[in-house]
């Protein structure tokens, strides 16, 4: 593997496909220059950390381009004391982002190995305000909720039902939604009971399965 500045490539990372593409939250941007991404994906692929791209991170899932993942956590309009819930929390990458934002984190990955690792990255980056753990995240977290923001890092027929009965009055929830072959970003708004629908362009993600999700054979 050839060497890298992981600092020099993260801020270049930022400015040019973050801030450069429209990302104008200065806590966004300065939780994105503060967590080393590199830590979060295997070793063979550290030399890409920062190229604006998932990557494969094991369990046929991958770690989220850094615009996709930025543009969905500013889309949430996060406040300091908001509690958020990240469902398909994979490598806890989004998780360690999150944590920089709000009060509280809650993951869910559902592949054990993946959960216990990523729990050991927050560990290290000295992380005390995120939880993750393994388990079915389109059931959601009900002990913990409700929740004033969810973020859903992989792709569903529709927005769980579970999920969006754990946010509370104003919350938010940014998901990637439709078929195996095309999905949009939509930012579902919970106001006076109801829940409203923005849609925020087009994406590709990994699908979410789970018993309110695609089935196990299913191939995004």
């Amino acid at each position: 593997m050839k060497t890298v500045d992981f600092e020099a490539a993260r801020r270049l990372m930022v400015e040019r496909d973050l801030a450069g593409r429209g990302i104008r939250s200065l806590p966004l941007l300065e939780a994105f220059r503060s967590v080393p991404r590199e830590i979060f994906v295997p070793e063979n692929y550290r030399d890409r950390a920062y190229a604006d791209c998932p990557l494969p991170i094991g369990e046929g899932q991958t770690i989220s381009q850094p615009y996709m993942a930025a543009l969905m956590i500013e889309a949430l309009d996060l406040k300091a004391s908001d509690r958020v819930l990240e469902v398909g929390s994979g490598s806890g990458y989004v998780v360690a982002l999150l944590a920089r934002l709000v009060s509280r984190v809650y993951g869910i990955e559902r592949h054990p190995s993946l959960a216990s690792e990523s729990a050991v990255r927050l560990e290290r980056l000295g992380v005390s305000n995120a939880e993750i753990r393994a388990g079915d995240g389109t059931r959601g977290w009900p002990e913990a909720a409700p929740f004033q923001a969810i973020l859903v890092s992989a792709a569903t027929g529709r927005p769980p039902r579970a999920l969006l009965e754990e946010l509370d009055e104003g919350g938010r929830l940014a998901v990637p939604v439709g078929t195996p072959e095309l999905q949009e970003l939509q930012l579902l708004r919970r106001t006076a009971g109801r829940i409203r629908t923005e849609h925020l362009g087009g994406c590709r993600f990994v699908p979410l399965i789970g018993e309110n999700g695609w089935e196990p054979e299913s191939n995004i």
